[in-house]
């Protein structure tokens, strides 16, 4: 669960945060350096991965790159993290995501989802049929864990936190048991929404996530 200092910038912000969430706008077109013969990670999120408010190099993806590239591990980083996207948006892209023929995918999903409210049984089908086209497709899911803040009420909050370990055990898919663990309720590490990371937020966030995915990186060379 986040911390308790998560709920205060939630409160005062949430619908300013919707309000710029509306736009859909793909971070990345996957067609760019079609000619790049290095292995693909896709990144494929919302705001939290397409970098809402940062500029494009300071986003997770880009500085998962530089980390990448500064430990002589041969990949390249796709951003296919679009503003504003629940489960059903990304279930509706995932074919696009797929043409870019990745060999990982770091699935970064539903937050948005619980913080409107939306059914966790849908939230949970969703996220479920995009591991599974994504593994039908041979590629490697990495799967991101989100949290609520706690005005959600525990219920809801439970029973959305449960849907990424349960998935990935099922789907046995790596997780990332939450995408902002260090990040999440720290003003000095979110921006003035409280719930988008800051440049130095996303390079806390890419450091766990190669210390998550390094394994299966070291593993497939």
């Amino acid at each position: 669960m986040p911390i308790r200092a998560f709920l205060d910038p939630f409160a005062k912000h949430l619908l300013l945060t919707l309000m710029l969430l509306v736009s859909v706008t793909p971070a990345l077109s996957l067609e760019a350096g079609a000619a790049d013969d290095r292995p693909r990670i896709v990144a494929f999120g919302d705001s939290l991965t397409a970098g809402l408010g940062v500029a494009t190099e300071d986003a997770y993806p880009a500085r998962l790159q530089r980390r990448l590239d500064e430990q002589g591990l041969r990949y390249r980083v796709i951003n296919a993290g679009v503003s504003g996207d629940t489960t059903a948006g990304g279930l509706r892209r995932v074919e696009w995501v797929l043409k870019s023929r990745p060999d990982i995918v770091i699935l970064e999903l539903g937050g948005n989802d619980g913080l409107r409210g939306l059914n966790l049984q849908e939230t949970k089908a969703n996220l479920e049929r995009i591991i599974q086209r994504c593994q039908k497709a041979s590629v490697t899911v990495v799967l991101a864990g989100m949290k609520l803040p706690p005005n959600y009420g525990t219920d809801y909050t439970k029973a959305f936190e449960a849907i990424y370990p349960a998935l990935a055990k099922q789907y046995r898919v790596t997780l990332i048991p939450f995408f902002l663990d260090g990040v999440a309720g720290s003003a000095s590490l979110n921006q003035a929404d409280g719930i988008h990371p800051t440049s130095e937020g996303y390079r806390i966030i890419a450091d766990k996530v190669l210390e998550q995915i390094k394994r299966l990186l070291h593993a497939r060379k």
